[in-house]
């Protein structure tokens, strides 16, 4: 009984000791188990010291369960900063002073580790303050919304634009118009759409860009909308007043020496005074000039419905047949249809197609007429030079489209020309009814593709069809 007492009293003396150290308290625990053990062994078996027994055998219990506890701290430690980390606490530090280098070191570590995620996270919600600020100060509208249709940012020019306060989920739009949130869900990176919508009975041609992102596994979809209803209403009038010019320009043209002539063969027919018709005063050489003056007028007004004709098959362009076809074949047909012409000039024309096996989704019907119109502009480029070439080259960019080049080394395009080449009825050529460049651009737009040039004078020009 004594012994036991004095392990008991020795156990709590140690437990009061200010050993701090990691290792000496160990080790001291280990040694007073040791003892204890000891103890109990010299006890276990003696009937006289079965109380004794008993209580030191709870007194290895406890001193194990001890041990185990003081042993784990570390384990501890570790758990507390894996959760501070997992819900993104960095307000905890970590101290064990007294307890040797090791777990100095360790705590050291542990708070700067806690100092960086602490810093990252103050830079990334400076980096999202930034891109929010920013997102909001543009003027074109911004959505981002899941798949689901729940709605993660908007900008102010979303309000403005649609005219909503809040905004929670794409179904919400329901109320600018019934379709709009089932085509904004639909919608898929790279595509564009055009919009009419009636806005507090305002008119709002909206440009519609979409693409999508992937974040913490999840589908994202960002639209941008703007209003180009100001755009659309300045280019349409400036078209219009551009078309109104050329076909001024045309129709007077013809109508002025039609109008004289006729009054010149009024005068000559009609008596001023009587106001009535008088051929009796008609010489051989009167008559001729009627005649030369009504087949002139008979010309002019052939050639002023001729040109009203070429207007009418401007705008009845049939609708494209869209099928693949390779590219290669409608270099060929080109190039079999316009070689006598190419000879005539003694022109050097190459075609290349990369990969050579290239294939187009379009009309072909209608991308030969391109290819053609393209094609002569560039042999009148070049009939003067003293060594005519024409390149053409299909391939792919890398927007993964593709783009045929058309390049001549002809005397290029002036400047001043640049923006008129394509309006209907420009020619610079003597020669030309001045409609092949606009029916291309309208042919191209048919295929949502675009027909672009490059020019510089003297050095020749690059006509560039993309699909």
């Amino acid at each position: 009984m004594s012994w036991a007492l004095h392990v008991l009293l020795c156990t709590a003396e140690w437990k009061n000791m200010a050993y701090k150290r990691f290792r000496l308290q160990i080790a001291l625990r280990v040694i007073a188990l040791a003892a204890t053990v000891f103890l109990l062994m010299y006890l276990y078996g003696r009937e006289q010291y079965s109380v004794s027994t008993g209580i030191v055998l709870l007194l290895v219990v406890l001193q194990v369960l001890s041990l185990i506890f003081y042993a784990e701290r570390t384990n501890k430690k570790l758990i507390k900063f894996l959760q501070n980390i997992r819900h993104a606490d960095f307000s905890s530090t970590f101290s064990d002073k007294g307890l040797g280098r090791s777990f100095e070191e360790l705590s050291a570590e542990l708070n700067q580790i806690v100092a960086e995620f602490r810093k990252n996270r103050a830079e990334k919600e400076e980096h999202f303050n930034y891109l929010l600020t920013v997102v909001q100060h543009v003027s074109i509208g911004i959505i981002v919304f899941r798949r689901d249709g729940k709605v993660d940012v908007f900008n102010h020019a979303i309000k403005k634009l649609l005219r909503v306060n809040h905004l929670r989920n794409i179904q919400e739009l329901s109320e600018v118009t019934d379709d709009f949130p089932d085509l904004l869900l639909k919608m898929k990176a790279g595509d564009k759409q055009l919009v009419k919508i009636f806005v507090q009975d305002e008119l709002i041609q909206l440009s519609i860009n979409a693409t999508e992102f992937r974040m913490r596994g999840e589908e994202y979809i960002l639209v941008s909308l703007q209003n180009i209803h100001p755009e659309l209403e300045e280019k349409e009038i400036e078209s219009w007043q551009r078309l109104i010019r050329v076909l001024t320009h045309e129709i007077m043209n013809s109508i002025t020496p039609i109008s004289s002539l006729a009054a010149t063969v009024q005068e000559m027919l009609v008596n001023q005074e009587t106001n009535r018709i008088d051929l009796s005063k008609l010489d051989e050489d009167d008559l001729e000039s009627i005649h030369s003056a009504m087949e002139t007028i008979e010309t002019r007004s052939r050639g002023l419905l001729n040109f009203v004709e070429i207007y009418r098959n401007l705008t009845r362009i049939p609708k494209p047949n869209f099928r693949y076809f390779a590219v290669k074949e409608l270099f060929e047909r080109a190039h079999e249809l316009l070689r006598p012409r190419l000879e005539k000039v003694g022109v050097d024309c190459s075609c290349k197609v990369f990969p050579e096996e290239l294939m187009l989704l379009a009309d072909p019907d209608l991308i030969d007429q391109v290819v053609i119109n393209l094609m002569l502009n560039a042999i009148d480029a070049v009939k003067d030079q003293a060594d005519p070439r024409i390149s053409i080259v299909a391939s792919t960019n890398l927007n993964n489209r593709i783009t045929i080049d058309f390049a001549d080394n002809g005397t290029g395009i002036t400047p001043d020309l640049m923006d008129k080449i394509f309006m209907p009825f420009f020619t610079s050529k003597k020669e030309g009814s001045g409609i092949g460049l606009s029916l291309s651009r309208q042919i191209m737009q048919m295929h949502k593709g675009a027909i672009s040039v490059k020019s510089k004078p003297g050095e020749g020009t690059v006509f560039t069809l993309t699909f």
